[in-house]
């Protein structure tokens, strides 16, 4: 499921995308999503559909090597995101921010143009729009001629869109960041390197919002740490059975 990339791997394949105007949708997978997946056999589909899946948290990297995949490194979405960013200040590449609230898009906008000055921003919305809007949301990303779409909305809607959507967009390369227009605003602060390496990120962000995810964190990480044991243990279990 997950394509087994380092991050300049990650990188190379974007820019093949994007040369060559192949539409794709790219996903990153943590192990929140993992068990979302298990219990949504819809966002599963999708998931696996996916052109590019990197492993978003330091949890499912250590979890594939435990099971014994070759899985070389974590590529977590804001970190691609902002490489990507460098490469489109770099070759031209017109970007389409959509999501989050008005206030954290403009923020964001503002934010990429100071740090990337040769970027271009092909048009940002937020996140919120009625039915009746939707097929000018549409419309304005199709028109917009961007070549790349960062996707600032929650999981699993995101990823819905994307695969509802994704052939009106004309836009070669669509990835979801979930909260990372947050991050880049300055709204959300990123837990420090030693805890991305420690595989803590998750604790970080449970402290700084712990109302709104000590659900998602402490009962989905139990459940994601139950079916890697499943899984080894059904791979034990072939091994050491009947021929």
């Amino acid at each position: 499921m997950i394509d087994t990339l380092t991050m300049e791997e990650s990188l190379t394949r974007v820019e093949y995308f994007i040369e060559n105007k192949i539409s794709v949708q790219h996903v990153v997978v943590n192990a929140g999503k993992i068990v979302m997946m298990q219990e949504n056999k819809k966002l599963r589909e999708i998931v696996n559909s996916c052109a590019m899946i990197n492993a978003d948290g330091q949890a499912v990297v250590w979890a594939a090597r435990f099971l014994g995949y070759n899985l070389p490194e974590r590529v977590a979405g804001i970190d691609l995101m902002m490489e990507i960013l460098k490469m489109a200040n770099r070759k031209g590449y017109r970007i389409f921010l959509l999501g989050a609230t008005e206030e954290i898009i403009q923020a964001t906008t503002k934010k990429i143009l100071n740090l990337f000055p040769n970027i271009t921003i092909a048009g940002y919305r937020n996140g919120y729009w009625s039915e009746q809007e939707e097929s000018h949301v549409i419309k304005m990303i199709a028109d917009s001629k961007a070549d790349i779409l960062f996707v600032g909305i929650s999981s699993p809607k995101k990823e819905f869109w994307l695969a509802e959507n994704i052939e009106k967009l004309n836009v070669p390369f669509c990835m979801g960041v979930g909260g990372s227009f947050d991050v880049i605003a300055g709204k959300t602060k990123r837990a420090p390197v030693w805890m991305h390496k420690a595989g803590l990120e998750w604790f970080y962000r449970f402290i700084q919002e712990p109302r709104r995810m000590w659900k998602r964190y402490l009962i989905g990480n139990s459940k994601f740490i139950w079916l890697v044991l499943k899984e080894k243990f059904l791979q034990l279990t072939k091994i050491g059975g009947p021929s």
